[in-house]
């Protein structure tokens, strides 16, 4: 399984915080690049395809914005592990293809650690420089929601089903 750079950010990150207000008239790749910017100037920049956010408690609070899952979708990020999360943007990441991975002991997981990613066994491997790694279980995911993200979201999962029943 792949490893993936770990980005910490705190609890009660909201939905403007991701993608900030001023910035909704723009296309999402560009508010992409302001998602996190008042609390982790830099962050959005740094971070990479792959990479993972480990977050406090309620994240995606706030508003429904789809953007505000979009925009880490569009910077690539993987998932997001923390003890909880926004019901609303809950769905949203499935929907979208983004991983929302429940951890209560999410705050044990280093910034720059690496960790695997084993969604149907519900556990994260975390990886650190010069130590063991260590396992952390998570809330089990329904397997219809891991398809869809590895699908790349809702609309994606339904063309394929749609494209498989053409072809059969």
């Amino acid at each position: 399984m792949p490893l993936h750079k770990v980005w910490r950010v705190g609890a009660n990150i909201d939905t403007d915080s991701l993608a900030p207000g001023a910035y909704m008239k723009l296309e999402l790749k560009d508010i992409a690049q302001h998602a996190l910017e008042n609390n982790y100037p830099g962050l959005a920049q740094a971070i990479r395809p792959g990479d993972v956010l480990v977050a406090g408690p309620n994240f995606g609070i706030g508003s429904s914005r789809e953007q505000a899952v979009g925009v880490l979708v569009s910077l690539g990020v993987k998932a997001v592990i923390a003890p909880s999360f926004s019901g609303l943007y809950f769905r949203n990441a499935y929907n979208l293809g983004l991983l929302a991975i429940v951890c209560a002991d999410a705050d044990r997981i280093p910034e720059g650690a690496q960790v695997e990613i084993d969604a149907r066994q519900a556990q994260l491997r975390v990886h650190e420089d010069g130590r063991e790694p260590f396992v952390l279980s998570c809330q089990r995911l329904p397997d219809f929601l891991i398809d869809m993200a590895e699908a790349g979201g809702l609309l994606n999962q339904l063309q394929r089903t749609y494209q498989a029943r053409i072809d059969a």
